[in-house]
């Protein structure tokens, strides 16, 4: 256990946590949302502090991180416990877990040795996901700290729903934010997760472009019936280009059956290629089509020449025209880090 940050104390040994939106108020002995901070006489505990659920060596590109330190490999590992409750999760087997995981399944991690094991496998980054990192604030924060004094790079995979003062908290310490805009309508994000105020996500996000200057990529999981419709795809599209400009790359990824929600199909192909054609109709740059190993909207393309940048057949990819942040043969900016 560690105290946890960002939490005020109320009468009668309440306290009220303001790490996510949801801004739980927890009584005596009781449990957040993200059922990882605990009240326990009137002093906000994070239960899940160096505990670690899931760890591995990845490419970047399976964030999806397109335009970030293309190439290189990162050491992702994330926690227990989560703030959305999505219907199709994938990791829900950790996501939807509760502090009993913490003492049959856990790894102790230390943040020294998060960046110790970053190095020892040869790699230029560090990325808290698989699991909401906003709900494991205290550790990632150490972790970034260290990962700064090591030359390292940050990343956050997030479904944005930290508050704002989380996101001061760490934001000079995180270099990219890969967040999810899951749709565009109450409706939906209601449906999907039980949020009502998810306009939340979109204000964060513009703030950590806007104010802590990260790099920025947006995912959106197509789900067939759900938010595959033409307002909300084009919504999430004029936002991107209008709030956080037209190279941030939006990734819209095919929906496969997972979870509570088997008893959808997986998202048509034509329905991903019609997210991209809306995308590039609205003025973005970069609009690329996940979980479809070999699609042509996989590869990076200029803008403005036609030339290819990067072909991608899954996370092997081929860096052919690429120079600093521009393409080699225009000198097109490309909104590339690394």
């Amino acid at each position: 256990m560690h105290e946890a940050l960002l939490y005020d104390k109320l009468p009668g040994s309440r306290v009220k946590c303001h790490v996510c939106q949801w801004r739980c108020a927890i009584g005596p002995g009781k449990l957040g949302v993200c059922r990882m901070r605990r009240n326990i006489d009137g002093i906000l505990y994070a239960l899940n502090y160096a505990e670690v659920s899931s760890l591995a060596v990845d490419p970047i590109e399976k964030k999806p991180l397109f335009h970030f330190f293309p190439g290189t490999q990162v050491f992702s590992l994330g926690t227990w416990g989560c703030n959305f409750h999505c219907k199709h999760c994938q990791n829900w087997q950790i996501s939807w877990s509760d502090p009993s995981f913490l003492e049959r399944d856990s790894t102790t991690l230390s943040p020294e040795a998060s960046i110790e094991r970053t190095k020892r496998q040869h790699c230029q980054g560090i990325a808290w996901t698989y699991n909401e990192p906003a709900i494991w604030l205290e550790y990632t924060l150490d972790g970034a700290k260290l990962a700064k004094e090591d030359n390292l790079y940050t990343v956050y995979v997030t479904n944005g729903y930290l508050t704002p003062e989380a996101l001061d908290t760490i934001g000079p310490y995180l270099d990219a934010y890969r967040v999810d805009v899951k749709g565009f309508s109450d409706t939906f994000y209601r449906e999907l997760a039980k949020v009502s105020r998810w306009q939340g996500v979109l204000e964060v996000t513009e703030r950590a472009q806007q104010k802590w200057g990260m790099h920025i990529e947006i995912v959106s999981n197509i789900i067939p019936t759900m938010n595959d419709d033409d307002e909300q795809l084009e919504g999430i599209a004029i936002w991107i280009r209008d709030k956080l400009g037209e190279l941030t790359p939006w990734h819209v990824t095919r929906f496969h059956p997972q979870h509570q929600m088997l008893h959808l199909t997986p998202t048509p192909i034509a329905t991903l290629e019609r997210a991209c054609a809306i995308g590039h109709r609205v003025g973005l740059r970069f609009v690329y089509t996940g979980n479809v190993p070999g699609h042509g909207n996989e590869n990076t393309v200029c803008y403005s020449c036609g030339n290819l940048i990067i072909g991608r057949i899954g996370y092997h990819i081929d860096i052919v025209g690429l120079k600093d942040s521009r393409c080699k043969f225009c000198g097109a900016d490309l909104n590339m880090r690394g």
